[in-house]
């Protein structure tokens, strides 16, 4: 029987710091355009839509008690749930577009991207009052107020995945004037071309980094938590990274200090996410959908401008499957508590609304 070490395997039976192979280590080339990977919307597709959010407006019923079982898409659900499958299990993305936002009212496009999302798990809080639907758009918050969430300003997000979800699905209701570009690349990627690089560094990224909470810190919790980026886990690697949290747990006297390691690693990571041959970019249009694996993408958001004649306004869903990988308990920091599959994700609730969720950004 040998013993001879593997140099790559694949999620599910994955070797510690050994190249991953399969479909959710992509590079950019695998993907020369985009609108032939994008899921398109039929005419067929839509009148199912419609009338399945009229159907649970005119119901009545609150939407974060709305199921499954409230509409019916004879030709749509099954290849939404292709799409979430991809995402989850592929290669780690999916693009879909056509849902008429436009012509739908605030409600008819919370209820409408609310039925979408019920085909990819459990939708869990964005935030410490338990929203459900996040509104993504420039409030005029200031970006260097070190408990802003950076959403909620026009300011360019850094490469980083959301990690209170197993995934984070964006619907664009309108553009801005100018920017805004979405990007995302494979964290499986960056971590195959760090081992190749400078395994050392892979190391480094596989022992404990410091996450700052913002500010929205639960009871009996400390303001910051311990997570590595690179999580050996039964089998499978999930990356967890947002350099910008690093930097902000060093205003905690108990966080250790960044050291030289830990500066290059962030340096590297970010050099391979944002690269041409890591990286996909993408201008999300009205109706456009991105949904993401947040343990093997990671996304960025450029810079943008609003005008009067366009303000950038996405919605969000951060989603709990009930099949998604086992996590090490870490997780349980940025999951809500558990690591349970389908139980798991989102903020830990503080100071609940009473409207999970809210017609428009607060």
């Amino acid at each position: 029987m040998s013993s001879e070490i593997p140099t790559t395997s694949r999620q599910g039976s994955v070797v510690p710091f050994t190249r991953i192979e399969g479909s959710d280590a992509w590079v950019a080339a695998d993907f020369p355009s985009l609108e032939k990977e994008m899921f398109h919307l039929t005419p067929e597709h839509i009148a199912e839509l419609d009338a399945a959010v009229d159907k649970v407006i005119a119901s009545g019923k609150p939407l974060q008690d709305v199921s499954l079982a409230d509409v019916h898409l004879p030709t749509l659900s099954l290849p939404l749930i292709d799409v979430g499958q991809q995402a989850q299990h592929g290669r780690g993305w999916s693009l879909l577009r056509g849902v008429p936002v436009q012509r739908y009212s605030r409600q008819q496009q919370l209820t409408a991207w609310w039925i979408l999302g019920l085909h990819w798990g459990r939708a869990v809080p964005q935030n410490a009052k338990g929203h459900l639907i996040g509104h993504i758009k420039d409030l005029g918050r200031d970006p260097a107020d070190p408990n802003t969430r950076l959403y909620a300003t026009n300011a360019a997000q850094p490469w980083h995945n959301d990690g209170p979800a197993d995934l984070v699905g964006l619907l664009c209701l309108s553009d801005g004037a100018e920017g805004g570009e979405s990007g995302w690349s494979s964290s499986i990627s960056v971590h195959n071309e760090i081992l190749r690089t400078a395994p050392h560094l892979a190391r480094v990224l596989a022992d404990s980094w410091f996450f700052d909470r913002k500010g929205e810190v639960p009871a009996g919790k400390k303001p910051f938590f311990e997570i590595p980026v690179f999580n050996y886990h039964k089998g499978y690697l999930s990356v967890n990274y947002s350099d910008n949290y690093y930097h902000l747990s060093q205003r905690h006297a108990e966080v250790p200090r960044l050291g030289p390691d830990h500066h290059a690693a962030m340096e590297l990571f970010n050099s391979l996410a944002c690269s041409q041959q890591l990286s996909l970019r993408h201008i999300l249009q009205p109706g456009d959908v991105q949904l993401l694996s947040n343990h093997t993408c990671l996304h960025y958001r450029g810079a943008f401008r609003d005008s009067p004649e366009h303000t950038r306004h996405l919605l969000r869903l951060w989603v709990s499957p009930p099949d998604d990988r086992p996590l090490p308990e870490v997780y349980s920091e940025i999951m809500g508590g558990s690591v349970v599959p389908g139980k798991r994700g989102g903020i830990f609730i503080q100071n609940a609304d009473h409207n999970p969720i809210p017609l428009e950004a607060e």
